[in-house]
């Protein structure tokens, strides 16, 4: 059964860590909301692409124009089954804004679903839902998720980790491993 699934944007989100959940959730039948606070469907968000050049850090250029396809005031988080949030920088900025932490732990309180993937765990720690729980992110997060009382999961960049209603990974390059876990936590069969 097709879900309704709410995914929680920022300028400057990661690209990827955006437009493939986006749209591989939407492929497989599932119904996204695309949103970001002070702004409405239609409206467009720059994203940035991060990538891993050999320095201590990923390097960071503009990405594409990302359409939004909902109205951040417009949304009522009770009626999504699940909560997709990228990284990038945008979460650094989101966990300031106290609709969005209210909406993100909307769905902890009722243990719906929720997709974080690398900064998108700065999110988590802003609205305080990892006390006691593993969740991945980018390395350099790892302070915040253990300062919110997370375990930090270490793990390869191409891996995810799920626990409990919690799929998280350390950035887009887990993207198989992160949207599978997601599918299953959603109930999503895909058939050959």
């Amino acid at each position: 059964m097709a879900k309704k699934i709410l995914m929680i944007c920022g300028d400057y989100c990661e690209d990827y860590e955006t437009m493939v959940p986006f749209q591989t959730l939407l492929a497989v039948g599932h119904q996204v909301h695309a949103v970001c606070p002070g702004k409405k469907a239609g409206d467009i968000i720059a994203t940035a692409i991060h990538d891993f050049e050999g320095e201590q850090t990923y390097s960071e250029k503009r990405g594409h124009n990302f359409a939004l396809n909902a109205s951040f005031d417009e949304i009522d988080p009770s009626s999504y089954d699940a909560l997709v949030i990228p990284g990038g920088r945008g979460p650094e900025y989101l966990r300031l804004n106290a609709d969005v932490i209210a909406a993100v732990r909307h769905f902890f309180a009722a243990n719906k679903p929720v997709a974080a993937v690398c900064h998108g765990a700065q999110l988590l720690a802003g609205a305080r839902v990892l006390e006691g729980r593993t969740c991945s992110a980018y390395p350099a997060c790892q302070a915040e998720v253990e300062l919110a009382g997370g375990i930090y999961a270490n793990i390869p960049v191409t891996e995810a980790v799920t626990e409990g209603n919690l799929v998280s990974a350390p950035a887009w390059p887990a993207h198989p491993a992160w949207l599978a876990q997601f599918l299953a936590l959603l109930g999503t069969q895909i058939s050959h």
